[in-house]
């Protein structure tokens, strides 16, 4: 009885901090796309726009936690059956997209400090977010399709939906604005499946305990 409760706690702790971490990655991303732009045309920053960034900074640490909790939640749901090889991808991949995410809100942090932000600031700031964090969240939203599919932990159409993220992202890059919140979108989608999943295996398990 106490390993099958402790297999239904891990999914619902997956999904919990996906929820809290795709919620709080996606208004910090609109929060630093808001508030600092991304051409040389409109290079003020306004005291709102201030705000929002301080406010931003403010919720990167706690979506990085949460994405941690995130990952190690859902490589304990899937055990030892893991394959090594993806899942070093897996940990690799979301490891260095934290330190990105953390490096970049650091450097969108650089221009509170200017009145008129330096095309270096911004620049670099955009980089690290929209090429380096990005592109390893791809890798990332990939190698976790690839075990869900693999150990049929999700269905083939949630699986589909994370390759074409992971493609997307990989693919596009900085290329398109905005293009980053496809990533805590798909987040969002697997932790809703994966409590779904909860909810309905809990009634079973109780009705088929000895």
């Amino acid at each position: 009885m106490e390993p099958t409760t402790d297999r239904l706690k891990t999914p619902r702790a997956a999904g919990m901090a996906g929820v809290a971490f795709a919620l709080l990655l996606g208004a910090a991303i609109v929060l630093m796309r808001i508030s600092i732009p991304g051409d040389a045309a409109d290079a003020t920053i306004d005291q709102d726009r201030r705000w929002a960034v301080q406010l931003a900074l403010q919720i990167v640490p706690f979506a990085g936690i949460f994405f941690l909790w995130f990952m190690g939640a859902l490589r304990a749901h899937t055990g030892e059956a893991e394959d090594r090889f993806i899942a070093t991808v897996f940990l690799g991949s979301g490891f260095v997209f934290v330190a990105a995410l953390f490096a970049a809100a650091a450097a969108a942090g650089t221009v509170l400090n200017e009145e008129t932000p330096s095309d270096f600031g911004r620049h670099y700031a955009y980089t690290l977010l929209a090429t380096y964090a990005m592109r390893m969240a791809a890798v990332f939203v990939l190698a976790t399709s690839m075990i869900g599919r693999t150990l049929g932990v999700f269905p083939r159409p949630l699986a589909m939906l994370g390759t074409l993220v992971g493609l997307i992202l990989i693919v596009v890059g900085s290329g398109v604005p905005w293009s980053e919140l496809l990533f805590p979108a798909w987040a969002l989608v697997i932790s809703l499946y994966i409590l779904r999943v909860r909810r309905t295996a809990a009634p079973t398990d109780r009705s088929g305990a000895p």
